[in-house]
Parts: structure tokens; sequence; C-alpha cells
């Protein structure tokens, strides 16, 4: 009997940063992950299942991959974050429209060493919903019990990282 490998859910995350205490302060207090706990330079944080492990190692961390957190509502976390003192590079876009008329939308924002982090959602369209008018669109989502508020004007999609 052949046995099938399965690979399961990512579990953890590892990210290098500089200064632990800065970092421990900053995805707990400022961003509001979960602190689960910490021992020596090492630090870990739940975000939603996945547990982000940050350990202390005084490099820059070049070549390390953007962390996106997916929210439920994208503008209300980009407003709640940046009057916690978090540095967006952009406002919440809409970087893809699905065949379905499903959109994904990010925000990229920087972490206390400078590093890439993005907020990401999904806003599913609903059946009453044209693909073809923006407008209409744009409306009936502010409408839906899935987001509240106006919707933001998309912006240009870059990831040039210095």
């Amino acid at each position: 009997m052949e046995t099938q490998l399965v690979i399961g859910p990512i579990g953890q995350i590892s990210r290098r940063v500089k200064d632990i205490a800065a970092a421990r302060h900053w995805y707990g207090e400022v961003l509001g992950l979960e602190h689960l706990f910490s021992f020596g330079d090492l630090a870990f944080f739940d975000c939603g299942g996945v547990r982000l492990f940050l350990t202390e190692e005084g490099d820059d961390g070049g070549g390390e991959s953007v962390l996106y957190f997916q929210v439920e509502d994208i503008r209300l976390t980009h407003v709640a974050l940046q009057s916690a003192g978090v540095e967006f590079v952009d406002a919440p876009h809409m970087i893809h429209r699905h065949d379905d008329g499903t959109e994904e939308w990010m925000a990229f924002f920087r972490d206390n060493e400078g590093r890439p982090l993005a907020l990401a959602t999904q806003i599913r369209a609903s059946p009453d919903m044209l693909v073809t008018d923006r407008p209409q669109r744009a409306a009936a989502i502010d409408r839906s019990s899935e987001r509240k508020g106006p919707a933001p004007a998309p912006a240009p999609f870059s990831i040039a990282w210095p």
C-alpha cells in the first residue's frame, strides 16, 4: 500500500529581528497580537492559529517574506493601526478582481525595523452586483453586511521595497 504525503497548514512563521524587546512591544502592543510566550531572545505570538516566532539575530533580516495579516475590515484596521502609529506605504486598495467578482484588497506597512507587512482581505461580490459596473459595485459593497463605511479609491499597486 502506498502512503500519500499530505502537507498540513502552516503552523509557524519565523522572522529575525534586531531587538527582541522592541519587537515584543511592537507586535504585541501596536499590532495587538496575542503574546504566547518568550524566553531568552525568542518571542512567540498567535496570528489566528499560526504561530509567529521572532528571534533576535541582530542583522537586517533582508530577503524575508512579507507577512500578510488577514482582516475582516481592511479600512477600519488601517485607521486603527495608523492611529497607533503604524506607518503605511499605501492606503487599502484593490489589487485583483476574480471572475466571480470577488476582490482582493491589501494595504502595505512596515514593522518597527522597516520591513514589509501587509493587511489583506477578500470582499465577496453579492449576486446582485455587476462585475463590469464599478460604481454600483462600490455602493453595493458599502451597503453589504461584510464591510461598513465608504469604499476607499483604489490606488496603484506596487511592491518596490528599498
